[in-house]
């Protein structure tokens, strides 16, 4: 049974920070607006989703990524598959997400602390995958139509950023299936670049000054 969770200190009050990775899990500027822009403006979301439309991330964190997507896509079934290492407690996430007052965290958080892992939310059918990438994601049956790829920094996390595992996103894509993350990481880039992707740096959000994103050649 897969029981390491997250450990965090808490920064203003509000703001979730690993200790584990010494990394915040959402910007210090807007959180909302950085997950917007990068990982649904970055995979050119809601414009491309359909029924059936498959969206899979690396590092779910505090769920805001799969709370600002479920505001904005309607039309399901869209699937949302998540892998995540150390989740977190649920009065943790319940804490963090209180940063977002109009998103639907309440439903997101219930699930959550009954143990529920494979869920229904919206138009989203959601399901989260617990343990480490390296080891969950080759064995993944799917293939995504678009990638949320949002582990910690490189620096501090880069056992989710290797060739091995970015070769892992590539094989599990659809044809013309994308990327979008926050780092513009040289090697990461080149990472992605050999798992098929053609890969942009575009403008990053806030004081970030690039992105990354790409699609499947």
């Amino acid at each position: 049974m897969h029981d390491q969770h997250a450990r965090l200190d808490w920064k203003d009050g509000a703001i979730p920070v690993s200790t584990r990775f010494d990394d915040p899990y959402f910007s210090l500027q807007s959180g909302l607006e950085e997950t917007r822009h990068v990982f649904l403006r970055g995979n050119g979301l809601p414009e491309r989703a359909r029924p059936g439309f498959h969206i899979a991330e690396l590092g779910f964190g505090t769920g805001l990524n799969l709370l600002a997507t479920a505001g904005v896509l309607q039309d399901g079934p869209i699937y949302f598959t998540s892998f995540e290492a150390f989740p977190m407690q649920p009065e943790d996430m319940a804490r963090a997400l209180s940063a977002f007052p109009d998103l639907p965290s309440a439903e997101l958080v219930a699930q959550w602390r009954r143990g529920a892992r494979q869920f229904r939310l919206g138009a989203l059918e959601v399901e989260i995958i617990l343990g480490d990438a390296r080891e969950t994601l080759p064995g993944w049956k799917g293939r995504a139509d678009a990638w949320y790829l949002d582990g910690f920094a490189p620096a501090k996390n880069p056992e989710l950023w290797c060739d091995a595992l970015m070769a892992e996103v590539g094989a599990h894509t659809a044809p013309g299936g994308t990327f979008a993350t926050y780092t513009a990481a040289g090697h990461v880039r080149r990472a992605l670049d050999k798992a098929g992707f053609e890969v942009t740096r575009t403008p990053g959000f806030g004081r970030k000054r690039h992105m990354s994103s790409g699609r499947l050649r």
